[in-house]
């Protein structure tokens, strides 16, 4: 007798026959811009071994190099390919760490957003009433204001209460807190939509039937079922997030000179762009732009993808 033994295939498999990858490898614009984040990944985890330099090695900082401009121009060095800037530094090796900076207070403050948004979005579409009401309330009083009225207020508190030197020398992690804590409620209307909708259905009261815990049927039940809009959301939050980072070192609430960020590194070189030293910004804001540009690209393809209907830009 004949048995037919049937394997299923693996993961990668199924994964390169599913419809998204087949969507995501006939997008060649996508497909670019999401090699270049991959590089600008690499770039920014990998700092130390891309970087000539390291800008935060005072032994090898020299101030007699600052000010040079790019290798290909007349008094370039071939040591600094695209210049010094006033400390001496080289502005490529800055940019690299710079950019490991911006994508880590990026990726971070993202991650705090979704999870204050999620837990506070969940709760409000679970329990309803006046439980719900209260924290919505609270989600459209803070997106009355700008997110950037918002972080600048909170970065004033902080130097308040803990001072200057305290909040320069846990810049990124306070960055991370402000950014994340000003951007929460884009996640928990999204989440709540999505669960309003999920609570509905057969399954959830199924477990409620079994006699599961509701912290246990939102977060093992319901979230799961509301993972792709936050998908789309956490990828344009990214950019976003590198973005208000930017806008605060122009405002003096950024990164310091001696810790530089993408945007930090921009606002330095701002007052040397009258005397000549356009270096110092422009290639930082080039990379800036072109970081915010395919985290766009990739998050309106991913929305396009998913098409979540509540997503709001």
């Amino acid at each position: 007798m004949n048995t037919k033994v049937t394997t299923q295939p693996s993961k990668l498999r199924q994964f390169s026959q599913s419809d998204f990858f087949y969507y995501f490898i006939r997008n060649k614009t996508v497909v670019v811009s999401f090699i270049i984040f991959l590089l600008f990944i690499l770039l920014a985890v990998f700092a130390p071994l891309f970087a000539p330099h390291n800008p935060y090695d005072l032994a090898a900082i020299d101030i007699m190099d600052s000010e040079l401009p790019p290798a290909w121009m007349a008094e370039g060095s071939r040591n600094f390919l695209l210049g010094t800037d006033e400390q001496g530094r080289g502005i490529l090796s800055t940019i690299i760490y710079g950019l490991r900076t911006s994508l880590a207070i990026g990726i971070l403050a993202v991650f705090l957003q979704m999870v204050i948004g999620i837990f506070i979005g969940l709760i409000a579409a679970y329990h309803g009433g006046w439980l719900d009401n209260i924290l919505m309330r609270f989600a459209d009083i803070q997106l009355s204001f700008s997110t950037l009225m918002v972080a600048i207020i909170i970065s004033a508190i902080f130097k308040t209460l803990f001072g200057a030197q305290f909040f320069s020398e846990y810049a990124l992690i306070i960055l991370v807190i402000i950014i994340g804590i000003s951007e929460w409620p884009q996640y928990a209307r999204t989440i709540r939509s999505s669960a309003l909708s999920e609570k509905k259905k057969e399954y959830v009261e199924a477990a409620k039937v079994m006699g599961f815990k509701p912290f246990r049927i939102m977060f093992r039940h319901i979230l799961p079922n509301c993972l792709s809009p936050i998908l789309v959301i956490s990828t344009v939050q990214i950019a976003n997030a590198i973005m208000s980072e930017a806008a605060l070192s122009f405002l003096g609430l950024g990164m310091p000179a001696e810790k530089p960020s993408l945007g930090s590194l921009i606002s330095n070189g701002f007052d040397y762009i009258q005397s000549g030293q356009w270096w110092i910004t422009l290639f930082p804001g080039l990379v800036l732009i072109f970081l915010v540009l395919v985290i766009n690209m990739l998050g309106d393809w991913l929305r396009d993808v998913f098409n979540p209907k509540l997503y709001k830009g």
